[in-house]
């Protein structure tokens, strides 16, 4: 696999909550569910070439699934990883209508 196809296999898609809405008014950061080995730089140049922005920051943050109950039975959710992704200045990244 090429460093391009392998880019545009990092993004998984987007995450939306409330939190993720309210970051991306206020400090213009974007978050993002991402593959599990994915570094920060994979993560920046990923986003630059699929959204064409400036990257300022990245953060990534591993999230560990939730046990769940089913009747008896015990499960859990798969873990998973995702990234805040912070634009730079004046950029900005339109998820609304990206998705049309």
């Amino acid at each position: 696999m090429s460093s391009q196809e392998r880019l545009m296999n990092v993004l998984l898609s987007p995450h939306v909550s409330e939190k993720g809405a309210r970051l991306q008014e206020q400090s213009n950061q974007v978050v993002f569910r991402v593959r599990p080995d994915a570094d920060k730089d994979e993560i920046r140049r990923a986003v630059e070439l699929m959204f064409e922005v400036k990257v300022a920051e990245v953060r990534v943050m591993n999230v560990k699934g939730k046990s769940k109950r089913f009747g008896q039975t015990t499960g859990r959710r798969s873990d998973w990883k995702k990234a805040y992704v912070k634009l730079a200045e004046g950029q900005s990244i339109d998820m609304i209508g990206s998705e049309g």
